[in-house]
């Protein structure tokens, strides 16, 4: 399939449009060429639409909650009425509460500190360092990663079968992999999580920026996600759900907007008495314009439709993947095979070549941004490159010497805004390298590889 019969495919919508498509950077060849961003999967460009609403209000902004004055109490009813538009995004259970926070990984140490005492902690080494290491003060258990998503849910039973059948305990899965772009078995985890007494906490970062996520259909505690990859970057991130474990927890910050009372004992000290609904986690001013552009990224996907969001993206993710089948230097990384669903998140390798040289490459000489390493997944690319974790860089020697297996990985990713010239123009790039080599000559420096500008 070619790529520019993309356009033409009547289910497949056209791209929405984002921030920075018209952005141009140079080339260390000479020129300038408009950038490709395919690199969704750490950060998405903001839509065009979340930019618009978020500056139709800057003029308008104020502090949120007790402020008399008009814009405080406008701001505070958008502030609430976000709240509102994420639940009905997430399709929530009413109870449930939808905490703002500043990103996926801040919600996972926010639930992280809620957690009752002793409670045991499941969570596959495959996770993304967000949803890995926040558990630092519940007995952890770290499930070997699966290869398919049956394995993924056998594994998990096996190990809450033998767990305390009396105490807490909590399963934390994600829903898309940051690293393959596999999704995973969250509703069937959700129901062997509960079936054992369990809970459970869906890691939806690479998941609702491409599909449709609902807390009430696929059964989940709790879902956390990031404004920054749902095209809208200004800081702000959600944990939603139950909201015992959240309400009987310490506020995860001591401050004002959590308290609802506060005086002075006879003894000195401070009495304090805490809100009990979402604000008893989100004191000191909240982030307002991230929380208000959260709410409009969602109504944005919402409104566009994900049946034709999704088509489109597996159009460009096959369009990757059988353009590139007749170059066999080019390896795509999986736990569950090739052919099973993904979101558009593809990490691979190329032999010959360090990955860091290779994604410089793509930078410098034809404008394509994507990202080189560990993605912040080490245990689970580790696994799939089968490399030897003391041996491990996030960058090498320009060139893998022959036979050599590749310390890290590339990761290239789109989505939403992606234009089908960029996907060309990438799989264009990806077979050139590898058939004539890079253009320029690169070095090392502060372990990245660079151009050598030096000559």
């Amino acid at each position: 399939m070619s790529v520019s019969t993309l356009a033409s495919a009547p289910s497949v919508c056209a791209p929405l449009p984002v921030l920075g498509r018209d952005v141009t950077v140079p080339l260390v060849t000479g020129g300038e060429v408009a950038y490709a961003a395919l690199d969704y999967a750490a950060s998405a460009p903001a839509l065009q639409r979340v930019w618009d609403d978020v500056a139709a209000y800057a003029p308008y902004y104020g502090s949120v909650h007790r402020g008399a004055g008009y814009l405080s109490q406008l701001s505070t009813d958008l502030f609430e009425n976000a709240r509102r538009t994420v639940a009905e995004f997430l399709d929530c259970r009413e109870g449930d509460q939808v905490v703002f926070t500043r990103s996926t990984t801040d919600s996972l140490n926010l639930l992280a500190a809620a957690l009752p005492a002793d409670c045991q902690v499941f969570v596959f080494e495959t996770e993304h360092h967000a949803a890995l290491l926040p558990w630092r003060n519940a007995r952890v258990t770290c499930l070997d990663a699966p290869r398919s998503p049956r394995a993924a849910v056998e594994t998990l039973e096996r190990a809450l079968a033998g767990r305390d059948p009396y105490g807490p305990a909590l399963v934390c899965v994600t829903g898309a992999s940051n690293v393959t772009g596999e999704l995973w078995p969250v509703r069937e985890l959700a129901a062997a999580a509960h079936a054992h007494g369990a809970r459970i906490v869906l890691d939806a970062a690479q998941l609702a920026p491409h599909h449709p996520v609902s807390a009430r259909d696929l059964d989940v505690d709790w879902v956390a996600f990031s404004g920054h990859k749902l095209y809208a970057p200004f800081g702000s991130g959600v944990l939603a759900g139950r909201a015992d474990w959240l309400r009987a927890a310490e506020p995860y910050l001591a401050g004002g907007g959590a308290s609802r009372k506060v005086g002075r004992r006879q003894d000195g000290g401070v009495e304090v008495e805490w809100h009990d609904g979402a604000a008893r986690h989100e004191a000191g001013s909240p982030n307002v314009i991230g929380a208000y552009a959260v709410a409009s990224a969602c109504k944005a996907l919402t409104e566009a439709g994900f049946d034709s969001l999704v088509a489109r993206e597996q159009h460009l993710i096959r369009a990757v993947r059988e353009r590139l089948a007749d170059v066999p230097q080019v390896r795509f990384l999986s736990l569950f095979g090739d052919d099973a669903p993904r979101v558009g998140v593809l990490s691979f390798v190329v032999e010959g070549w360090n990955s860091s040289h290779f994604a410089a490459a793509l930078s410098a000489e034809y404008g394509i941004g994507v990202r080189d390493g560990l993605f912040c997944a080490h245990p689970l690319v580790r696994t799939l490159l089968g490399s030897d974790p003391q041996s491990q860089g996030e960058c090498g020697s320009p060139e893998a010497a022959p036979g050599e297996k590749s310390l890290n990985a590339i990761r290239v990713s789109f989505g939403a805004g992606t234009p089908d010239e960029h996907v060309e123009r990438f799989v264009r790039a990806v077979k050139e390298l590898v058939t004539d080599g890079a253009k320029w000559n690169y070095r090392t420096e502060d372990g990245r590889c660079v151009p050598d500008t030096s000559a």
